[in-house]
């Protein structure tokens, strides 16, 4: 996919995810994880698989205890992610997320 067809994929994206960022301290676990896996099905069918496996660990933990911390973690890193102008960046950034959530 070119620059011009992902960037509002990629402006959309990192829409949810401040939104999420903003209000995370006051969503239940279960919104969380709702909002992550929503992320997640916009990742995936733009073929946006790094994003699209760490929404998908996000959500996962979301339900969990602690979730409040690697959802923070999740958060500022993937916002990162979607506001470098590299998709070799990007993809960067979420694998090593990705690892350190693991």
């Amino acid at each position: 996919m070119d620059k011009a067809a992902i960037d509002p994929v990629r402006n959309r994206l990192g829409q949810c995810l401040d939104e999420i960022g903003k209000r995370a301290e006051r969503l239940s676990p279960l919104d969380i994880h709702a909002r992550m896996d929503e992320i997640r099905q916009v990742a995936a069918a733009n073929g946006m698989m790094t994003l699209e496996r760490l929404a998908h660990r996000s959500a996962q933990l979301a339900l969990l205890p602690g979730h409040r911390v690697a959802t923070r973690c999740c958060l500022e890193h993937a916002e990162e992610a979607m506001a470098t102008e590299s998709p070799a960046d990007c993809n960067a950034i979420l694998a090593a997320l990705a690892l350190r959530l693991h």
